[in-house]
């Protein structure tokens, strides 16, 4: 007669399910916390491509695409560059807008997240 011994258990024991879950639920916390400082950055890009695309704005002064800028932003709630943060330089025939700007993201008590932006209408 033969006797088959029960193979050796595998898994996952209680005390690695919790780490994991715990360690996946800061992650998820943390990426949540910083969705919208990406969205507002590509915000940002998409609207200086908008600018630097406009036919009206090629011959336009600085102080014409600031405001112009200002108008818009305000319509989609940016708030992280005001309109004289914005580098107007010209690439050839090509309008190029730019800014630089940082946000700081709280995660928690005493801690944060500092994260610098430089969009541009270029590329």
């Amino acid at each position: 007669m033969n006797i088959a011994m029960p193979a050796a258990q595998r898994g996952l024991s209680f005390s690695g399910f919790i780490f994991g879950a715990v360690v996946l639920i800061l992650v998820s916390m943390i990426g949540l916390k910083l969705i919208p400082a990406y969205m507002q950055d590509a915000e940002i890009k998409k609207l200086f491509v908008a600018i630097a695309n406009d036919p009206g704005m090629q011959k336009a002064s600085p102080r014409d695409i600031r405001t112009s800028f200002g108008k818009r932003a305000s319509i989609d709630s940016i708030t992280a560059v005001k309109a004289e943060d914005i580098e107007i330089t010209a690439n050839g025939d090509r309008l190029v807008l730019s800014a630089s700007y940082a946000v700081k993201v709280p995660l928690g008590g005493n801690v944060s997240l500092y994260m610098e932006f430089n969009p541009s209408s270029a590329n």
